[in-house]
């Protein structure tokens, strides 16, 4: 099965030394959304442009979310269904519902959605991350019928955590692929 990436980035965009924006030099089947507003989002235009972009897909295509952007997926898969996203890799999600962890500006993405999601994914956590608590991505993970990858402390699994182009997440992500043609054999 040949399957497409879209990469979400999450508040402020991913920026240069991101393993996101290194996945998406390197995979030539990838393609990244762009949000009109990166640093004061609005729930409501995030999920109508991932909806326009979803709605473009001809292809299978593994959703690629980190931070913000995998509240992002579970507010659209709630209301919208597209047969071409067959899974999600949802890597470091922000605890968007904890004033503690997040900054307000993200508050109007809460609560977190908390139901099965219509199709594979793999949520990826970190130990040491400070926007959600490692028990908190436990549950959602539990929650969202996801399989749980831990990856030690690497902080918010972004920028700052220097992954460059994060072999150990295409390892994780390779592991999504082969769940995903099992799912469909």
């Amino acid at each position: 099965m040949e399957t497409n990436l879209l990469i979400l980035p999450g508040l402020g965009n991913s920026g240069e030394k991101h393993w996101q924006t290194f996945w998406h030099e390197k995979f030539k089947n990838s393609n990244r959304i762009v949000q009109d507003n990166w640093d004061e989002p609005i729930l409501e235009d995030w999920v109508e442009r991932l909806n326009e972009e979803v709605s473009k897909l001809k292809t299978p295509t593994i959703l690629i979310a980190h931070s913000l952007a995998v509240s992002l997926v579970l507010h659209w898969a709630e209301k919208n269904n597209n047969k071409n996203i067959v899974g999600a890799l949802l890597v470091a999600p922000a605890d968007v519902d904890s004033p503690l962890h997040t900054p307000d500006s993200i508050r109007n993405f809460s609560p977190m959605p908390v139901y099965k999601l219509p199709f594979p994914s793999i949520v990826v956590a970190s130990e040491n991350d400070p926007y959600a608590s490692f028990e908190r991505k436990k549950y959602f993970a539990a929650q969202w019928g996801s399989d749980f990858v831990n990856v030690g402390q690497k902080g918010h699994i972004n920028s700052d955590s220097d992954l460059k182009y994060w072999e150990e997440g295409q390892v994780i992500l390779q592991q999504l692929i082969e769940t995903i043609k099992t799912k469909n054999d």
